[in-house]
């Protein structure tokens, strides 16, 4: 009986870890979305004012990476648009 008692109480413990887990996952979630609609306004704003998105994504992209990365990023693309006949 008091295995019982003691398996009912890890199970309710698991079960609130679990639900505190998910709430906290959902809540985060949601944050992100709200960041992500904001990241989208001001690309919107950008773009109303004449500022070209594609090129600002690809500058926050190659932001993010060292200059050794980018490098190499850009020799591989010059090797494959050489073998492509594009350079």
């Amino acid at each position: 009986m008091a295995d019982d008692i003691t398996d009912d109480s890890a199970q309710t413990v698991a079960a609130g870890q679990l639900r505190a887990f998910i709430e906290r996952i959902e809540r985060l979630e949601e944050e992100k979305q709200t960041i992500a609609d904001d990241i989208k306004e001001v690309f919107a704003e950008a773009k109303g004012t004449g500022f070209d998105t594609k090129a600002m994504r690809t500058i926050i992209r190659l932001r993010k990476k060292d200059k050794a990365e980018r490098e190499e990023e850009e020799a591989m693309l010059d090797l494959y648009m050489a073998a492509l006949g594009m350079a």
